[in-house]
């Protein structure tokens, strides 16, 4: 059989954390894959719509489409599967307003798909609207790749974390209140952003670690206690939670905000902590960095339960569904 998929950025971490890490899986498995970045000019793309007609099937990754490239794909393609990990219906910065073009490209594709593979259930729900074949299918991380990495001898400090983008490090900046007095409370305790984009404290020392794919999981494994942040909004809500998952693959015990997948992914008291105000997330910090047994038993028991989204057993789980889809009759 023949897949062919297409994104509108390959480079797009929801591309390279939902398909490109399973592209060597499919193959193994018997699967003739083609990646193909969506031309912006409107000719180009039709061409690569009508290559549609040469495949068994295309998975389209995130894209939400205009009412010319929904007709050409449908008309050209044999099944259609639509893979999304992010509240593409509403408008990041206006998630609350009604009057975004977001919904209307969203209901559109979501109509035309043969099989719709939702990140969480949250975004299921969404798409249950418009499509009944709705799976959800939660992003998956390779656990064996944190397991290479050794803590360096203890130096005396610990080293919060949170790993992001330039877009989403206003959800940190939100706890600058937070960090503040924990570094009023600690003078060991320093703030490490794994990023494209920094932020500074008055207060807390911050180590500025450029993100990339070689150094991302040393830089994890070598912290101590992971932060999620997160307002509570219906963009937000789509959040699939994949830095709790890098976070508990590398032993670290999380504090997070109980919003989406975050309430799901962090065991409140096993794995780490809920919070939902600035109170609870300095009474939450302050407790795991008062005890480096706490964080090594919440890190633990993340571990153990992160196995569930190793990409082993989610990309079984992306081949069932892929397979059941191109093998239906027409």
């Amino acid at each position: 059989m023949k897949l062919l998929i297409l994104t509108n950025n390959p480079n797009r971490p929801s591309f390279k954390q939902r398909v490109q890490v399973y592209l060597s899986k499919l193959q193994q498995a018997g699967l003739l894959v083609e990646v193909i970045k969506l031309p912006t000019n409107k000719l180009e793309r039709l061409k690569v719509f009508k290559r549609a007609s040469q495949f068994d099937g295309v998975l389209l990754q995130k894209k939400c489409l205009n009412l010319f490239d929904a007709a050409c794909l449908r008309r050209y393609s044999r099944k259609i599967i639509y893979d999304f990990d992010d509240a593409v219906m509403y408008s990041p910065t206006t998630p609350e307003s009604n009057r975004s073009s977001h919904f209307r490209l969203f209901r559109r594709t979501a109509k035309l798909a043969d099989m719709i593979i939702a990140g969480n259930l949250y975004l299921a729900e969404h798409a249950r609207r418009f499509n009944p074949n709705v799976e959800i299918l939660p992003t998956g991380l390779d656990t064996s790749n944190y397991k290479l990495c050794a803590k360096p001898k203890n130096d005396g400090r610990t080293r919060l974390v949170w790993i992001g983008s330039s877009s989403t490090l206003k959800y940190l900046a939100e706890i600058k209140p937070v960090l503040e007095e924990i570094a009023a409370r600690f003078d060991n305790v320093v703030l490490r952003i794994i990023a494209d984009d920094f932020l500074e404290l008055q207060n807390m020392v911050v180590e500025k670690c450029r993100w990339s794919e070689q150094t991302q999981v040393i830089d994890l494994v070598t912290s101590d206690i992971g932060l999620a942040p997160l307002p509570n909004n219906r963009f937000t809500r789509g959040k699939c939670g994949f830095k709790i998952l890098q976070y508990a693959a590398a032993g670290l015990p999380v504090v997070a905000s109980p919003v989406a997948t975050n309430a799901e992914y962090v065991c409140d008291g096993i794995t780490g902590f809920h919070a939902i105000n600035a109170s609870q997330w300095i009474d939450r910090i302050s407790e795991l960095a008062e005890s480096a047994e706490l964080q090594t038993t919440m890190g633990r028991e993340g571990q153990t339960n992160v196995k569930n989204f190793d990409i082993n057993v989610i990309g079984k789980r992306l081949l069932d569904l892929i397979g059941g889809v191109l093998q239906q009759d027409e």
